[in-house]
């Protein structure tokens, strides 16, 4: 399974990557909707296909999809926002949601080190 791993570990990454770049950088509704489109194409391309999974990762993965939904949904809201303190709140909304995107990848990796199935 170390090739699933290898996959986890480069989505977790990019995951962390466009949590710090949110909410550090301040990135602006265009630049979160690119990096969202790129998130998307990792997922699908990558996590998708994966055909090794257990019921279990089956689950994080569904899960998975449904927040990367909601994050669109979220992004879209912050595009939309017209004052800043609605700007900050749609940006912790983003944030909270790509942390749970990276506990889920957590999981499937823990999983995954200690062999269970």
């Amino acid at each position: 399974m170390s090739l699933n791993t290898d996959k986890y570990q480069v989505l977790a990454s990019f995951l962390e990557e466009f949590r710090s770049d949110a909410t550090n950088t301040q990135l602006d509704g265009n630049q979160l909707r690119q990096r969202l489109a790129s998130l998307k194409q990792l997922f699908v391309q990558q996590i998708v296909p994966l055909t090794e999974a257990d019921s279990r990762e089956q689950s994080y993965r569904t899960e998975m999809s449904k927040q990367l939904r909601l994050l669109e949904i979220d992004v879209m809201f912050f595009q939309g926002a017209r004052q800043v303190s609605t700007a900050q709140a749609r940006l912790q909304t983003i944030s909270d949601r790509l942390t749970t995107l990276i506990r889920y990848c957590d999981a499937i990796l823990r999983r995954e080190e200690m062999g269970e199935q």
